[in-house]
This record gives structure tokens, sequence and C-alpha cells, in this order.
């Protein structure tokens, strides 16, 4: 039976019980984070709990736990659950309270952590690439936070897979900003790409390429491109905390470069499933 964490006790999972008055349930007012885990070792924990927090301080939600107790709590599930490949939810919603917009006052926040069993991408997609359509960026102008408010990625993801390709990315005002669920990339020239932080999710995976790029000397320019020269660019590919680096190798039907993954791609997934390697000692 699945054990799980609510509101600072381990039980079933079918035991946990929402409030319909949850703020979380009524305004999508709570954050979330997914951690991936390797061989019994979460991966990048630190700036995933740095995103939370720092979600958290600017929504006024006061988690009441420390960067310890999830760490802890984290480490128990998964012992629990005996899982070494994984990835870690945790949501925080404000709390439960009488339906009304404003925040309440002295509102407990709503924790909940669960761990579950994941595989590593499917080889073929790694091998051959995936392909992407586009769609409106038509979400919110808060999109650095990490919110349980998904419904416009969740409409793109759905129109995406209902025309066969793998994600959509997102265009506002003539510019790709990133996908659904994934940050992403193009490389023109033999420069990377990729949309600034501005309004959209600071990912974790984007970090880790950045940290990459200096580390190896690639040249990465955080610039927007609008669609066309992004989607004519020599290679694209996009990441994301389970589905790690993926190459895009056709979007909107239209192959991207020659149609299969390209080098930068391939230097990029090396060195990050190297850099899994040394954190997580796989």
């Amino acid at each position: 039976m699945q054990q799980v964490f609510f509101n600072g006790e381990f039980m079933p999972y079918e035991e946990v019980s929402i409030s319909p008055e949850d703020r979380g349930f009524n305004f999508a007012d709570g954050l979330y984070e997914v951690i991936r885990v390797y061989n019994g070792r979460p991966f990048c924990t630190r700036e995933h709990l740095d995103r939370l927090y720092s979600g958290a301080a600017e929504l006024g939600i006061d988690i009441t736990y420390s960067r310890a107790d999830f760490s802890d709590i984290s480490q128990r599930l998964l012992e629990a659950n005996d899982l070494k490949e994984a990835m870690i939810y945790l949501q925080v919603t404000r709390g439960v309270a009488p339906r009304s917009h404003p925040f309440p006052e002295d509102c407990e926040p709503t924790t909940f952590i669960f761990v579950r069993g994941v595989s590593p991408p499917e080889p073929d997609k790694v091998e051959s690439g995936v392909s992407v359509i586009t769609h409106p960026d038509n979400r919110w102008g808060l999109c650095h936070l990490k919110t349980v408010g998904l419904l416009p990625n969740c409409i793109a993801r759905t129109k995406a897979e209902r025309q066969g390709a793998f994600e959509a990315l997102f265009v506002r005002d003539g510019f790709i900003t990133e996908a659904t669920a994934r940050t992403a990339f193009c490389v023109r020239d033999d420069v990377m790409y990729t949309h600034p932080l501005a309004n959209i999710l600071p990912s974790v995976t984007r970090l880790c390429v950045l940290h990459l790029a200096k580390d190896n000397g690639w040249p990465l320019q955080q610039r927007a491109l609008p669609v066309q020269q992004f989607l004519g660019a020599d290679e694209i590919f996009i990441g994301g905390t389970v589905a790690e680096i993926l190459p895009v190798v056709e979007a909107e039907g239209q192959p991207i470069g020659d149609g299969k993954p390209g080098p930068v791609f391939k230097k990029v997934y090396h060195a990050y499933q190297k850099m899994i390697d040394d954190q997580c000692g796989r």
C-alpha cells in the first residue's frame, strides 16, 4: 500500500482527505515541485526547494516545514515505498478557509508529498527525437511561479498529443517562450538560445544546462527568438525534471535541421547524464 505524507502524518494514499474548501481546490492557490530521484538519491533538491520557498514568499504562503524536514520526509517515503528510481511530488496550498477571494489570515497550509516510480526516457526518444507543435501562450502573467494552476498547459499538451506530437511550444507575441512542462532551447550556428527569465518558469533543468554551458565554454544566449527563427534553427531540444533532455526533430510537421538529433544536443545530453551520475552516484 502506497505511503504518503499529508499534513504532518505518514499514511496510506487512500486515507488522504482534502477539504472541499482547500484554496488549492477552489483557487489553484498553491505551489508544487517535482524532484527526480536516481539510485535512491534526489537530484538538485536545493534548486527545487529554492524555487518553492521563493514562490511561497512571493505569494505569502507560510511553509511550516524546513528544507531538512522535506528531505527527511522524502527519504522516509522512498524507503517506505521501496523506490530507487522515482519522482518526489511536493505540493503546498494556502490551506483551508471559507471560500472568499481575499487571502485569509492565519491559514494553516496544506502539505502533501508522495513518491512514485519512474523510468528513464524511452531510448527511441533520445536516439530518434520527438515532434512538437506550437500553441498560443495564453497563461497568466506570473509564469515564474510553479503554481498548481496548469489548465492552459493541459489544453496545449492535450492538443499536441491529439495531433500525434510529444509536446507543445508556447508562442507569446510572436516569440517561443517554453514548452508546456519543459524548458526549450534551439541552436543556430553552434550557439544555443533560450528565452530569458521574463515570465517563464525558472526551470531547474534550464539552470543545469546554463551551468553546463558555462563550465564547458559552450556559447549560449538568453534571448527570445521569433517563431520562424526558432523553428528554423539547426537544432531544438527540450528539457524537464522527469523527461531529462530530449531532441526535437520535427515541429509543425516540418523537420528540424536534417531531421535527426544534432551534435549540440548530444554533448548537452551526455554532460547532463554525467551531472546526474556525479550527484547521485549512478
